[in-house]
């Protein structure tokens, strides 16, 4: 019968698509096998399709296409069309801000030849008011040159040329406000701003956690030493070594110099940059485009961060002033028995090593290490580095996004220093510098 047909046709047709999937099956092996075995060059089909798949996997997801439906009903036509429209949702409005680039580009051309436009007139109606020319014309039967008295016929009144310049750079400034306020919507970025994108370069140098548990060690191998001075009933001092050439050349110094130090360092340079000096006010209104961003930020040494907290702080003007020198001349309370701040205490710091070590041209190392020891001789390290993690100016304008300055605020260093806080220290400040002063005060 006819019902009888159909299940016959259809059981055949199952086992046709057993008998492929079987074939398909033997033929995946068998290239397999030849591939494993050297005797196949290219990759097997099923290898090769699967990575076909992933990667067009992939371009749908980045393309956000909509393939909902079913990719077979599709004609190769209209898959086209939908590829082509993803493409453009990508690739246009990188176009459209190209143009207006080059629009902004040659609008400032435009500003920069106006002005020079404006100059030149300020300048010619400066000169015909001389009513003399440069210009010189030779005497009959005489060798010498006359200047030509015959006034211009270009004259520019000078109310003229006042009202000329004020309305040009009344212009000038609605342009550049005009520039700036696009540039700000469109480009997302302001005057001077260094767009965050420019640091993505340097993410294999964000992970900061090697740096914390270098600083860790050095604390605590610092500490340990500290500890054992203290058990032999001993300030911790390099004093007894000021006679030795080298002078404080002990265990604990060194410590404090070539770890402690250099460990602090490292942390505190992590993410450090030395901010640009700025561009022209033509310019500032797309400061995001301009290609002198695209070059990797000049780096910087932290103790360059502390002279910038102690001359913003007007350091110098703070310690020599003459109440605080006439004290000092006289051994007396500079603060008149009031307590000095730790703001206080570290511009003196500062300039107390600058004033030693600068002379003798020495690096901004040796001048860190000075202050660290200083700092611990004063049981201060905690405050001293707190006040530049809290001086929100020059965290801002010198530390990268991802910095852990600006990420962490410096908090678990400082945690880490604090457990030098109760110890006491008279380290050598001036190891750097000692002998050099030595032989100055020889000569």
């Amino acid at each position: 019968s006819e019902q009888e047909k159909q299940e016959q046709i259809e059981v055949q047709k199952e086992k046709q698509r057993e008998l492929i999937l079987q074939l398909k099956t033997q033929l995946d092996d068998l290239e397999t096998f030849a591939y494993q075995e050297g005797s196949y060059d290219s990759l097997p089909q099923s290898v090769v399709m699967e990575r076909q798949r992933m990667i067009i996997n992939e371009l749908i997801k980045k393309l956000d296409m909509d393939l909902s439906e079913d990719v077979a009903t599709l004609s190769p036509e209209e898959l086209r069309q939908r590829v082509d429209a993803a493409i453009a949702q990508i690739v246009n409005p990188a176009r459209v801000k190209e143009q207006l680039v080059e629009q902004l580009k040659t609008q400032i051309r435009d500003l920069e030849m106006f002005i020079n436009f404006i100059q030149d007139e300020v300048g010619s109606s400066g000169k015909a008011e001389d009513g003399h020319c440069e210009c010189a014309g030779r005497k009959d039967g005489g060798g010498s040159y006359k200047p030509n008295t015959r006034p211009s016929g270009n004259r520019v009144n000078p109310e003229d040329a006042r009202r000329m310049r004020e309305t040009g750079l009344h212009l000038m400034r609605r342009m550049l406000a005009v520039l700036q306020i696009f540039a700000v919507s469109q480009f997302g970025c302001a005057t001077g701003q260094i767009p965050r994108t420019l640091w993505q370069k340097d993410q294999a140098n964000k992970d900061y956690s090697p740096l914390i548990k270098k600083l860790e060690l050095s604390v605590e191998r610092v500490r340990q030493l500290a500890m054992k001075h203290q058990q032999e009933d001993h300030i911790i001092s390099s004093s007894d070594l000021q006679d030795v050439p080298l002078g404080g050349r002990d265990e604990l110094t060194l410590a404090v110099r070539k770890e402690l130090t250099i460990a602090l360092r490292d942390l505190m340079a992590h993410g450090l940059y030395a901010s640009s000096q700025g561009m022209s006010l033509v310019l500032a209104p797309i400061a995001c485009l301009i290609p002198a961003f695209t070059s990797s930020p000049q780096t910087m040494h932290p103790w360059d961060l502390f002279v910038k907290y102690y001359n913003t702080k007007n350091g110098q003007a703070f310690v020599e002033s003459p109440a605080r020198k006439l004290s000092q001349s006289f051994a007396l309370p500079v603060a008149g028995g009031v307590a000095i701040t730790p703001k206080q205490s570290l511009l003196t710091a500062i300039h107390t090593v600058l004033t030693e070590h600068d002379p003798f041209k020495r690096s901004a190392d040796s001048e860190l290490k000075a202050l660290v020891c200083m700092a611990l001789n004063e049981q201060r390290l905690v405050s001293w580095v707190n006040l530049i993690c809290k001086s929100g100016a020059l965290v801002q304008s010198h530390y990268q996004p991802w910095s852990y300055m600006a990420n962490t605020g410096f908090e678990s260093a400082l945690n880490v220093l604090s457990r030098l806080s109760n110890l006491k220290f008279n380290l050598p400040v001036d190891l750097a510098v000692r002998q050099l002063k030595n032989i100055k005060d020889a000569f």
